[in-house]
């Protein structure tokens, strides 16, 4: 794959350490990976950027990870979603998006990296 032709995946979470290492995984794996720390900052990251997924922490002060994960697929249809937690209530809150329409793919932290690049791989493949 050139390098104009990875694929951009956008990630967001308040909490910079883990940003920043899934964007040095993600980048490891050959993905155009981009951190920013929070929703707000997602929205007009994407804006700009146009990722091809968008990986997210549910649970960010301002604007959480499921709102921008709307907004973010409102404007780029075609931008798949995954979103991830540590509280376990965040999974239903995800699954209440489906009333509205929306299909966001969830997980657990902490998650492996080897986990993590295999359920990114299943995405690109649905």
């Amino acid at each position: 794959m050139l390098m104009d032709e990875r694929r951009r995946i956008l990630i967001a979470d308040d909490e910079r350490a883990i940003a920043d290492s899934l964007s040095v995984i993600l980048a490891q794996a050959g993905y155009d990976a981009s951190a920013v720390y929070g929703g707000r900052e997602a929205i007009e990251k994407a804006r700009r950027w146009r990722p091809d997924l968008f990986l997210s922490d549910v649970s960010m002060p301002e604007v959480d990870g499921v709102a921008a994960a709307m907004e973010i697929c409102t404007l780029f249809p075609g931008c798949r979603i995954l979103l991830f937690s540590g509280e376990p209530r965040s999974k239903s809150f995800v699954q209440s998006t489906l009333f509205l329409g929306y299909r966001f793919e969830f997980f657990h932290k902490p998650i492996p990296p080897a986990d993590l690049l295999q359920r990114i791989g299943r995405l690109w493949a649905a």
